[in-house]
């Protein structure tokens, strides 16, 4: 398997003074994962969960929602002249009867660590059809559970403590009970890795969850929420537009901001359990964003 973490021998310099200090820096390497022996996609990833990444990729695109359909995940040798098996190419092999996804030239699978999205053809090309709806999920969560789940998150991820560069994705009960957690380089590979657990795991749909991210909220990580039958996503950061059209459209409750005991309801206020009716005037758009960022 491959390292998640490297030292790397650094110069620092602090108030003017230089220093030589051995650094730890994550690890971002390519993964290619192949379908039934093709080519499907390249992401780069921090290595480690890999087959929850490949899993969790095939719900997020539509091609799986159910364990039983992945018939097996394996690390492909022979990836380098040598044949030896680098662990940076893996191959899944789908159960008899579940088709393949159109790989026409309209989509392009190629994906940075930074972008969960890159190459698709267009929006419309995102929109996919989820399996489950969540619009109707009974999940209510109190404020003072949301909360809580930033420091729990944080609390939960190993690496960063060693790296500070990996951002994280956790699936919380409605409790603020901690189910999982996975930590990447790339926002959507978190959240892939979670989703994948899942499958892997028979726990989908993920209904009565919140998922909690590390970073802000972006339409392809609200895409891969609703692909998971998950009602509720929260971020410590701002959502994009697409985040909250997408949240709106699809019924899930997207919470924004999260810090301290201050956030932000952007779609699917209805879930949040709160202990007595909102009187004050509604705030101006402007309003909305927290007084220091």
């Amino acid at each position: 398997m491959g390292r998640v973490t490297v030292r790397e021998k650094v110069l620092r310099i602090r108030e003017g003074v230089e220093s030589e200090r051995v650094d730890t820096l994550v690890v971002e390497e390519p993964l290619e994962i192949r379908l039934d022996g093709a080519p499907l996609s390249i992401t780069m990833r921090t290595p480690g969960s890999d087959f929850d990444l490949a899993a969790g990729f095939l719900v997020s695109e539509g091609v799986v929602s159910e364990g039983r359909e992945v018939s097996a995940i394996r690390y492909c040798a022979g990836a380098t002249e040598d044949g030896s098996n680098t662990y940076n190419v893996l191959d899944v092999s789908l159960a008899p009867g579940v088709p393949l996804p159109d790989t026409s030239l309209e989509r392009n699978f190629y994906t940075s660590s930074s972008c969960g999205l890159c190459g698709k053809a267009s929006l419309d090309a995102v929109r996919t059809k989820a399996r489950w709806p969540v619009s109707e999920d009974g999940l209510r969560v109190g404020p003072d559970t949301l909360t809580v789940l930033p420091d729990r998150l944080r609390e939960a991820q190993r690496v960063f403590d060693r790296t500070g560069g990996l951002h994280a994705a956790g699936l919380f009960t409605p409790d603020g009970e901690l189910l999982a957690l996975r930590e990447d380089v790339g926002r959507h590979n978190a959240v892939d890795k979670l989703v994948g657990w899942a499958l892997l795991s028979d726990r989908l749909p993920l209904r009565e969850t919140v998922l909690m991210v590390s970073g802000r909220a972006s339409f392809e990580l609200v895409q891969k929420a609703w692909m998971a039958g998950i009602p509720m996503m929260a971020a410590v950061s701002a959502p994009s537009s697409l985040a909250v059209d997408l949240a709106t459209e699809a019924g899930i409750t997207l919470v924004g901001f999260l810090r301290g005991s201050s956030m932000n309801v952007y779609a699917g206020r209805h879930r949040i359990l709160l202990e007595k009716a909102l009187t004050a005037p509604s705030a101006a758009p402007g309003d909305l964003r927290p007084p220091h960022r």
